[in-house]
């Protein structure tokens, strides 16, 4: 019984709660200026009502805010006030966006390069002609190899063969059966 006047100061105890220590980054001194160089997040909070969780038919959820990130952050790639450069950068500028100074020599050396380069391409089309009839003649004369070895192969067969007859002609001796004295030319 002792217990029960302590019962409320325990509930109070409870319901006191630790603040709790937020953390924000501070920006870097050395960073740009994030307006020019990158577009923030946007975000978007919705105010939703009481709702049972889809996935779980048991749990229901009470009325909160949901906070939704729209838009993730991005670069800017649109120039700011001082040309795009938001800080001075230790590199020179980029030379191709820089018009190139010209005088006489310059123009004198270009013109020269322009002539040089058409020759180069006249020449190469006329190598590309050469090359296209050497390939050609090359074609025809491993065409001509092949036939070439064919007919010598067809020669060598023939004499074989010349040399067999030649030698079973010389070797048998033709005889006639009848009594006819036959001249060796005629018919």
């Amino acid at each position: 019984m002792k217990m029960l006047p302590l019962m409320p100061l325990l509930f109070l105890t409870a319901c006191s709660t630790t603040p709790k220590l937020v953390f924000r980054p501070e920006p870097s001194p050395m960073s740009p200026n994030p307006p020019f160089v990158r577009y923030p997040e946007v975000i978007h909070a919705y105010h939703v009502g009481r709702y049972i969780d889809p996935g779980n038919d048991l749990v229901m959820h009470e009325q909160h805010v949901l906070y939704r990130v729209e838009e993730n952050t991005r670069w800017d790639f649109h120039p700011g006030p001082s040309g795009g450069l938001v800080f001075s950068s230790p590199l020179p500028d980029d030379a191709a966006f820089h018009l190139l100074p010209v005088n006489d020599a310059i123009l004198a050396e270009v013109n020269s390069q322009r002539l040089a380069t058409a020759q180069i391409t006249a020449e190469a089309a006329t190598l590309t002609t050469a090359l296209t009839q050497f390939e050609m003649a090359l074609q025809q004369t491993k065409t001509n190899l092949q036939q070439t070895a064919a007919l010598r192969a067809t020669v060598g067969d023939l004499q074989k063969r010349l040399a067999l007859l030649e030698s079973t002609q010389i070797s048998t001796p033709v005889t006639s059966t009848t009594n006819d004295t036959t001249d060796a030319l005629s018919p």
